[in-house]
């Protein structure tokens, strides 16, 4: 053979190897043409590829994340990853990654207070938002998660304040003629402000003589976290809000008449009537849940979800006797402040269109949601299971997130700033005395201005 012949052969093998060995690149990569894998399994397909899930740990996200992983592997090929941290973890971490454009996470799971930092580095779900889907959602829901004109989140679940009492007292025959008795109407679950109070007061009592209050008509949170402005803001709804916090013009609006009525209203629950525990700044959900569960208190405005391990006897002494009715209203109606939770897609995300696929399977499994929390996002599943007594709570969700004056918080960039040295601050001080409503808005509403520069 000559050296040309020789040498022509040596070239055609190197070609055959690089051919093969290019070939089999483009079968493991991520982005080759569909054709190429016509006759693959999802499974096969998508070999070693995955998507990353960012979620709080130990949370209801993190439990039916966990919990569909496998599914999800199976219906599409992909992994799920899921990167659990604490609550404000998830905001620092998704913040970073906004910030450094990494595409480390593919879907995460925010509460709702987080979307106004976090919308320029989030991806629009327009698409996600059929007909089909905008019919089965409260439309406060879907408010929520529009960020300049575009909806930026899948809600996962929603929820708000709701009334929980205890039934064996409400419907107790010496407890009801002793009401009418004094009161001069029916005892029943409140429905406005003044039966609020009246019912508050008339169960405020030391039951075993000692001299001591130990049972509580119900409770006002006043802890140093989002849950007092939260009840507050509900308050301020039911008295008329129709802006929250700030006004059309950007300024604050929090000392005007609906604000300064609800802190006045929650004030003298508390240092009037005396109906609520002393130690209201040191009380959250959590707080006054303990109380009503241990049979300490006859009534609580608390989240819905609360009313499931309100009835679990491993948490509850009170379990079986625990009712729930809508939010109480006052002078414009019932009204509150939800609070839904979302997942994202990042921008900076290199699969989104994976990462869609996921958020809309979630979607589709809303119902877990229920199972994990006691709530979820979709009308159809409040609607299917609020006839069960277990979850008797979504009817009274129901009513209260449908109300005209049920209203998000506002959308704005400097919201956690604004909570916690004006709003919390405001609320702390009218409850302990140091100010009135009035005056503690003033400062509050100066603050809120300050912060944004006007």
């Amino acid at each position: 053979m000559s050296l040309n012949k020789r040498l022509n052969t040596i070239s055609l093998a190197i070609v055959l190897i690089l051919a093969a060995i290019l070939s089999g690149c483009a079968g493991n990569n991520e982005q080759a043409p569909e054709s190429s894998k016509s006759n693959e399994s999802p499974q096969a397909s998508k070999s070693g590829q995955f998507i990353t899930v960012l979620v709080e740990g130990g949370s209801p996200a993190f439990k039916v994340a966990t919990a569909t992983a496998e599914e999800f592997k199976k219906q599409t090929g992909y992994e799920v990853k899921i990167e659990s941290v604490p609550y404000i973890g998830v905001f620092d971490k998704l913040n970073a990654e906004l910030k450094a454009k990494a595409g480390s996470y593919d879907v995460a799971t925010i509460d709702i207070l987080w979307f106004p930092a976090l919308a320029s580095g989030l991806e629009s779900m327009d698409d996600l938002y059929t007909d089909e889907v905008n019919s089965d959602l409260f439309p406060n829901l879907i408010d929520g998660a529009i960020v300049d004109g575009k909806k930026l989140g899948m809600p996962v679940w929603t929820n708000s304040k709701t009334m929980q009492y205890r039934k064996d007292l409400f419907e107790d025959t010496k407890e009801m003629e002793a009401f009418k008795k004094e009161y001069g109407y029916e005892l029943k679950p409140p429905t406005n402000w003044q039966e609020y109070r009246d019912v508050a007061k008339f169960f405020t009592r030391d039951t075993n003589n000692d001299g001591q209050i130990d049972l509580y008509g119900t409770g006002v949170l006043g802890k140093n976290n989002g849950d007092s402005v939260a009840s507050w803001l509900d308050h301020s709804l039911q008295a008329g809000a129709d802006r929250l916090v700030v006004g059309e013009d950007g300024k604050a609006n929090v000392n005007t008449k609906p604000y300064v009525e609800a802190l006045d209203f929650l004030v003298k629950v508390l240092r009037e009537d005396k109906s609520a525990p002393e130690g209201a700044l040191n009380m959250a959900s959590d707080e006054i849940a303990e109380l009503f569960w241990n049979g300490k208190m006859a009534m609580m405005l608390e989240w819905g979800h609360f009313f499931v391990p309100s009835n679990d006897p491993a948490k509850s002494k009170v379990a079986g006797k625990v009712g729930t009715a809508p939010m109480i209203g006052g002078a414009a109606g019932i009204g509150v402040v939800p609070g839904p939770w979302y997942q994202v897609i990042p921008a900076s995300s290199k699969k989104k269109d994976i990462a869609k696929e996921y958020v809309k399977f979630l979607f589709e499994r809303n119902e877990q949601f229920l199972e994990v929390i006691g709530v979820a996002a979709r009308k159809s599943i409040f609607d299917k299971n609020g006839s069960k007594p277990e979850y008797a709570h979504l009817n009274s969700l129901t009513t209260t997130l449908s109300a005209k004056q049920t209203l998000n918080r506002p959308v704005l960039e400097h919201w956690n700033e604004i909570e916690s040295e004006a709003l919390i601050p405001a609320v702390q001080a009218a409850l302990s005395g140091k100010s009135t409503p009035q005056e503690a808005l003033d400062e509050a509403a100066k603050i809120i201005n300050e912060i944004h520069g006007l």
